[in-house]
């Protein structure tokens, strides 16, 4: 940031050397002394500023922000580090905070709006005394954007005049004359028209088009050449000049609903909120990445009974599958790599499981960071704090982004089986069915009756083969079916 004092000093020297020529200046060195003169010093002054708040960039994809509340008002004295406004990103509600110290002049976006990243939601003022020209500039920043969305709506305008011209029968260039100078100045012709000016010589810019909006025509330059036009030129200049009479916004605009699925009647249109459009937009990527699905059956009566003797102690079953994924994944790290380029994979060095969590409104991932580092307790108590903070939408974006392996579990909903759809970015998202009693043979012949889950991986096809993903399950089933290395 440029210092405001090197803005306002200049330091100048000025000698009194002669202007003569040299073998004449070289005696009255000796003889005169050379003397500097320095310009006056200035008095320093620093100018109290105008700032601008910013709409923050929250996450690495968000590309707009959607103001939820003000925390202050209009005329409040801001300090720096104080949190000025609440801004919904598409994964959270975060309260940014001002640089500054000063005074909200002006509030530019109000409550419920949107506006891009990097654009001006709100004006600061140093002073008392710069409130009114803060006021202006947020005024005027609030015409220029309204200005912006003004243009479009006069374009149709010219577009009746069309209607009123008439397609003329036969290549009559009088008719059309008027309208076609009411039009742009510029000259506009179909590309066959300008290759047959070039033939018979013809100054494309002496022809009056009998076009739609008085395009030249091919049959207009054979006119101009004195060529009869042949009827395989004619009918398709008076059907080509008879359809677009209608304006081609209006044509656009008519085409484009019709390729939608028409309304049910007494439906009602919602559009998608930041978060919505967020998950929207990460589903459609995904589709890019080439995947593959493996199930795997496990057996579930050993961590049944270590979920019953640690529940008591704040201990969830996501927990649980969270630390068995994170140490199967230990063994084999090329599961917990990911591919983003299309041309090399990474090798994560941080084992981040990251939970899919349904809250109103959305989707999101809470990331338990360094899952197989933490033991069995204090990840269950990382994880409830995240669920809260995720319901509140109090995320910071490193709790929700920086996921290497992706974990949801619908088991607790009673869903036995279910393909997930694999994050970008992730090499791998496992998808958790229900614990259910089944009958299982052993080797033996006998029959009993176990729990059973079934867990389906989604993975990149890209740097995840079958063999590296049963690998993978076989460990985590191992783990799962003997669990007492979780409460190590």
């Amino acid at each position: 940031m440029a210092s405001p004092f090197l803005s306002n000093t200049t330091i100048s020297f000025c000698s009194s050397l002669s202007s003569s020529p040299l073998p004449r200046l070289l005696p009255s060195i000796s003889s005169s002394p050379i003397r500097f003169k320095s310009t006056p010093r200035r008095i320093l002054t620093v100018r109290s500023k105008i700032r601008e708040i910013f709409m923050p960039a929250l996450s690495s994809t968000m590309t707009e922000g959607k103001i939820v509340s003000w925390v202050k008002s209009e005329g409040d004295v801001l300090s720096k580090g104080e949190s000025v406004v609440v801004v919904e990103s598409d994964k959270a509600d975060m309260d940014v905070e001002t640089f500054y110290d000063g005074i909200l002049a002006a509030i530019v976006v109000g409550e419920g709006e949107t506006a891009p990243v990097g654009a001006a939601i709100g004006i600061l003022a140093e002073t008392e005394d710069e409130i009114a020209e803060a006021k202006a500039k947020a005024a005027s920043k609030s015409g220029a954007s309204a200005s912006s969305v003004l243009p479009p709506s006069p374009s149709p305008a010219p577009a009746p005049a069309a209607p009123s011209t008439p397609a003329p029968p036969k290549p009559t260039p009088a008719p059309v004359a008027a309208p076609a100078a009411e039009g742009p100045r510029k000259t506009v012709a179909t590309p066959y028209a300008k290759k047959l000016a070039k033939q018979h010589k013809v100054d494309i810019g002496s022809v009056v088009g009998t076009g739609p909006y008085g395009r030249i025509t091919a049959a207009d330059i054979e006119a101009a050449a004195g060529i009869s036009p042949s009827k395989t030129n004619v009918g398709p200049v008076v059907v080509a000049e008879a359809k677009p009479a209608a304006p081609p916004k209006a044509t656009a605009a008519a085409a484009a609903p019709s390729s939608l699925p028409p309304s049910v009647p007494g439906s009602t249109v919602v559009p998608f909120t930041t978060m919505q459009a967020a998950v929207s937009k990460n589903m459609v990527e995904s589709l890019s990445v080439p995947t593959f699905r493996v199930g795997y059956p496990v057996i579930t009566d050993a961590l049944d009974a270590l979920y019953l003797k640690v529940k008591p102690k704040g201990v969830t079953m996501t927990a649980l599958l969270a630390k068995a994924a994170a140490m199967a994944l230990v063994l084999h790290p090329v599961v917990n790599a990911s591919c983003k380029d299309g041309k090399s994979f990474t090798y994560n060095s941080n084992i981040n499981i990251a939970v899919a969590v349904a809250i109103n409104g959305g989707l999101i991932t809470p990331v338990l960071q360094d899952a197989d580092k933490l033991d069995l307790y204090l990840l269950s108590q990382k994880w409830k704090e995240l669920v809260e903070k995720a319901r509140a939408k109090q995320l910071q974006p490193q709790e929700y982004n920086s996921g290497t392996f992706t974990l949801s579990n619908l088991g607790m909903f009673g869903v036995d089986r279910f393909d997930a759809i694999l994050p970008p970015g992730q090499g791998a998202i496992m998808a958790v069915g229900a614990s259910k009693p089944t009958v299982v043979a052993d080797a033996d012949g006998f029959f009993s009756v176990k729990n059973k889950m079934l867990v389906n991986v989604t993975a990149d096809h890209r740097i995840i083969y079958g063999a590296d993903l049963a690998a993978f399950l076989q460990t985590f089933s191992k783990i799962v079916e003997n669990p007492d290395s979780l409460t190590l």
